[in-house]
């Protein structure tokens, strides 16, 4: 039996996802957090097999929330759970130690499906990520580090990201459960980090990546 630890700050999404596992006769759920602290508690507690992680959390981020995970314990698998888009963070969680990346908008049977890959010993991504994650080893080095935006922290690629969906930020410290004066405070590391000289080509340079990112 595979007892699995599920970290969604949604309490409807998470009770989805308990449900589509629990459906399953060689699944378990032995524990839910809504946010990083608290899953790590309860990782400590009940010391799972496979703990199932979304991004955005309040607080720490789910990706730090994954590397914090592997700190404590290194051979606990873990599987990213999220509604951003695939492309803009599948890297980022495969590097960071999880084990596959799932979109929350895909079917309850691929998510088990993915599940079941991981706890098999593999890694579960789309053909896409795959290729590019490949073609990365191949060359000697990741894909990823070519991007300019590999300065970025994960929660500064968070805002980023957002930014270049038209959020603006208040909404962006909504969503990530933030003050808007630390949401300032990230818009203003990442001009900086960026060389970006006002909030409108902050603006411009974050819609100009996001649609990339979705064509590429």
């Amino acid at each position: 039996m595979t007892r699995i630890v599920v970290v969604d700050d949604h309490p409807l999404l998470r009770k989805g996802l308990v449900l589509s596992l629990e459906v399953e006769t060689d699944l378990t759920v032995c524990g839910q957090a809504s946010n990083a602290e608290d899953a790590l508690s309860v990782v400590e507690a009940e010391n799972p097999d496979l703990v199932l992680v979304d991004i955005s959390l309040p607080g720490m981020s789910g990706l730090e929330l994954i590397k914090q995970i592997h700190a404590i314990r290194p051979t606990m698998k873990t599987l990213v759970v999220s509604r951003h888009d695939e492309s803009l963070y599948a890297e980022r969680a495969v590097r960071a130690g999880a084990k596959g990346y799932v979109m929350k908008l895909e079917a309850s049977d691929v998510m088990v499906k993915a599940v079941r890959r991981v706890m098999n010993g593999g890694i579960y991504v789309s053909e896409e990520i795959n290729e590019r994650l490949l073609l990365g080893m191949a060359s000697g080095h990741e894909t990823l580090a070519q991007s300019p935006l590999e300065v970025l922290s994960d929660r500064e690629l968070e805002v980023f990201e957002l930014t270049g969906r038209g959020y603006g930020t208040r909404d962006i410290a909504e969503r990530l459960h933030l003050s808007v004066k630390t949401v300032e405070s990230y818009r203003a590391r990442i001009k900086t980090k960026l060389n970006l000289n006002s909030a409108a080509e902050l603006m411009q340079h974050a819609v100009q990546w996001v649609e990339g990112e979705k064509a590429s």
